[in-house]
Parts: structure tokens; C-alpha cells; sequence
């Protein structure tokens, strides 16, 4: 529930800052191009992103004769969750991980690498899959295109802000108080904002779904020591070929050795949620 709320509190910092704007303005025109523009270029990635990533990484649906063991616990494990059996992909790569992608229960995708297979135990791979599940369910794939929807129009409209201070097209000091300096110190501050802002939701999503993951498989350990042992495989074995628009969707971050500080990054601390998932041993 925490985790819940903290997104909510995220997504209200991002539209009171498109709040902000439109007063800067002083109309609401620049808001409706700027929502509008966002929709356009995001209800697109939302409604194809299981086709888009897919083929990306050139993965393949597995049937149940191929992969009977990655059926039975993805079946059990959505029952468990309420909600449809997701599809099931692998993707050829060695490097050990996993993702989750459809843009509703309904359209839920789960796929793994090949390496993931290889190395973790049922139990573990039960406890991936448990946390993938755990993001379909949370309907995490709609509140991550919200956030990059009000993301969106943020970045559109500072910069309509920061023309409209320079050109001088912005509301007098006179006028209800208006401030183009400001106004100009906000649109250049805000863009940096609304992305850590959404990089906080993403990470908040992640924690979300360990608990989530954790509670359908019904031992946090699973999870727990499958973390551990990617994160020792991905320090062995390095970051893989992913593009940074997706490296937010894999249960561990490919790309964690390009990023400078943990404020910067779509995942948490691996050892922060090994920690928090072996605390929740003792409320199962």
C-alpha cells in the first residue's frame, strides 16, 4: 500500500508542476497542444509496446510442449494473481534476466533470456516470474505511460516557458503576480524534476512488484536469492545489448554500470530489495 500511495503522491507532483506551467502561460492553449503532443507519441508506445519490445529483442513465444515447466508456474502463479495466463517468450540472449510487457492483464507478456534458465533453480525462476506477474497485475505498463504522458507535456511546456519569458509573451509582473524570471528559473528546473520524478515511480513499481511477486509464489527467499544471484552474474558478466528505452522493464537494471547515482536510475538498490523481501519472511 505504501508503494501505492507513493506513486499517487509522484503522479500529483507531476501535474501540479503542469499546474504551474499553465498559470505561467496564462491560458490553457499551451497545455492542450502539449497534452495532446504527449498522448500522440505515448498511447502509441502503450498500445504496441508488447509487439515493439518483443521484436526488439528478436524473442520467441514458447508453447507448452517446448517449455512445459515455464507454463506450469506462470499458470499457477496467474491463477493465483486473478488474472489471464500470460504468454510466455524467450529471448536469446546469454545474460541472465527478465520483463514483463501488455498493456493490460489481459494482453500480459512474460519473457525471460535464455540465461536466466540456465542458472536459477524452480524456485528461484518461480520467484522472477512471481515479480513479473506481479507488474501485470499492478497494471504497471499504464501508470509508467501516465508518467511519461504528464513527463511529456512538462518538457513541451517549459519550453514553451522559456520562449515565451525570452520573447517577453508571458504574464506581466502586474498580472496576478506573475514572474517571468521565475517562470524561466522553473522551466529549466521543472524537465529535471518530472524525470526524477518518473525514475522515483519507476522504482516504486519495482519495489511494488517484489511484494506483490512475493506474496504469489508465497516465500520471499525465492525472489531474494534469485536477486542475488543476477546481480552477481550481471557484475560478472557485464551489461547487456538493451536499449536504455526499455532497460526500466527487466527485473534487474542492464544498464546499472552507466548510471552515476541511484537518484538516476529506473531500479533500486538490488541489495535494498534482498533486504526488504527477507524481511517480509516473518509475516509470512
Amino acid at each position: 500500500m505504501s508503494n501505492q500511495i507513493k506513486t499517487f503522491i509522484f503522479l500529483a507532483f507531476l501535474t501540479a508542476i503542469i499546474l504551474f506551467f499553465g498559470r505561467a502561460l496564462g491560458g490553457e492553449q499551451g497545455l492542450i497542444i502539449a497534452f495532446i503532443l504527449a498522448l500522440m507519441m505515448n498511447i502509441g508506445s502503450y498500445w504496441f509496446s508488447d509487439k515493439i519490445v518483443l521484436a526488439m529483442y528478436q524473442a520467441r513465444e514458447v508453447s507448452e510442449q517446448e517449455a512445459p515447466f515455464l507454463h506450469q508456474i506462470v499458470e499457477e502463479l496467474a491463477r493465483k494473481a486473478g488474472i489471464p495466463k500470460p504468454k510466455i517468450y524467450i529471448l536469446p540472449q546469454d545474460v541472465p534476466n527478465a520483463f514483463a510487457t501488455g498493456r493490460n492483464p489481459n494482453t500480459g507478456v512474460v519473457a525471460v533470456t535464455e540465461g536466466i534458465l540456465k542458472i536459477l533453480s524452480q524456485e528461484e525462476l518461480k520467484g522472477v516470474l512471481a515479480h513479473e506477474i506481479g507488474h501485470i497485475k499492478n497494471r504497471d505498463i499504464l501508470i509508467q505511460t501516465i508518467a511519461a504522458t504528464l513527463a511529456g507535456v512538462i518538457m513541451f511546456v517549459a519550453s514553451m516557458v522559456r520562449w515565451a519569458v525570452i520573447f517577453g509573451f508571458g504574464r506581466s509582473d502586474e498580472e496576478d503576480g506573475g514572474n517571468p524570471l521565475l517562470a524561466l528559473v522553473m522551466a529549466i528546473v521543472a524537465p529535471i524534476a518530472a524525470m526524477l520524478i518518473q525514475l522515483a515511480i519507476s522504482r516504486s513499481r519495482e519495489y511494488l512488484a517484489d511484494e506483490t511477486g512475493a506474496a504469489l509464489c508465497g516465500n520471499p527467499e525465492y525472489l531474494a536469492s534469485a536477486l542475488e544471484k543476477l546481480d552477481a552474474y550481471s557484475r560478472h558478466m557485464g551489461a547487456a545489448q538493451v536499449s536504455p528505452a526499455t532497460a526500466h522493464m527487466f527485473i534487474v537494471n542492464p544498464l546499472r554500470g552507466e548510471s552515476l547515482m541511484a537518484l538516476f536510475s529506473t531500479h533500486p538498490p538490488i541489495q535494498e530489495r534482498i533486504r526488504r523481501l527477507r524481511e517480509m519472511r516473518y509475516s509470512f
